[in-house]
This record gives C-alpha cells, structure tokens and sequence, in this order.
C-alpha cells in the first residue's frame, strides 16, 4: 500500500493537504513557529554574501532579524527538493526539460529564454515574498490556520493570480 503511494505519479490533493496540515501542527508543538521557505533562500542569500563579504553581513538591519545561518527552514527546503526528487525517481517520471511542453508552445522553445522568464520570476517571488512577510506556505499554510486576515488576504491573492497565469499558459486570456 505505502510503495504503490510512493511510485504513483499523482498523489490526492486531500491526503497531501491533510499531510501538510499535521506538519503545520508538528512544526508548532515542536519548535512555536510557523512553516515557512522564503526566510530559507533570504538567509542563503545572506550566507552567500557572507563569503564575499565577512562579518560585515552582520551590520545589515534585515540580517539582525533574519541571521544568515541553516535553519529548521533551510533544512525544511532541502527536505522538499530531495523529497521531490526521490518521489519523481520512485514513480518513474524524473526527466531533465530544459523547457516544458506547454511553455515551448505558448511562450517559445528556447531554454534562454526559459530561465530569463524563471529567474526574473523567481526574483519578483521572492521580492513579494519579503514585501509580504512570507511566501505561499507561510500565509497560505501557517497564516491562515492561525486566521490571520493579512494571510487570507494574501491567499486569495495567491489563488486569483494562479488561476490567472494559469489561462495566460494555457490559452484562455
């Protein structure tokens, strides 16, 4: 039963949901703070200037707050993009695209302009993100759980421009 679940293509989206929610609770029993991954890459940025830079790191006010160091978050990220990768090598779909089908027919084939479109993306993510004081699962998840209307806000948010950039790829705007 648990290995048909783990090489199956496609999980339920309730036992996912219901997963993530224990996890919720976990992370609030074990350690009082909520799930989160954007303060995960702003202290990796952190770090990285850190080797450039030294101990002057320090001296910035946003690293006073969010120190650049591995986390419980840092480690909860690497614990997604290993987890992601036993799961697509376990059910068999793990491939390397450098551009995705639907994106080479909606935007262009070109990888060059794939990664300027992911990494412009990325950067404005992260950008809002931080505008926000958190990502997706830090509002969508942790937030509302705990019924903060910043986060309800937030994912609704979330949800319009999903489904909006969903039509966009798929052809419907």
């Amino acid at each position: 039963m648990i290995m048909n679940i783990l090489t199956s293509e496609l999980w339920s989206p309730y036992v996912v949901g219901i997963g993530i929610g224990v996890l919720v609770w976990i992370s609030f029993i074990i350690s009082n703070k909520a799930i989160g991954c954007s303060t995960a890459y702003a202290r990796t940025f952190g770090m990285a200037e850190k080797l450039v830079r030294g101990e002057k790191v320090k001296e910035k006010e946003y690293y006073k707050k969010f120190i650049p160091k591995i986390d419980w978050e840092w480690m909860l990220v690497l614990g997604i993009v290993v987890g992601a990768l036993i799961s697509s090598v376990l059910s068999g779909s793990f491939r390397f695209e450098n551009v995705p089908l639907i994106w080479k027919e909606t935007i262009g084939g070109g990888p060059l302009l794939r990664f300027a479109g992911a990494f412009i993306g990325g950067l404005l993510l992260g950008f809002g993100a931080r505008m926000a004081g958190g990502c997706t699962s830090g509002h969508g998840i942790s937030g509302t759980i705990q019924l903060a209307l910043s986060s309800w806000l937030a994912f609704i948010a979330f949800f319009v421009g999903g489904i909006l950039t969903a039509l966009f790829i798929y052809g419907g705007i």
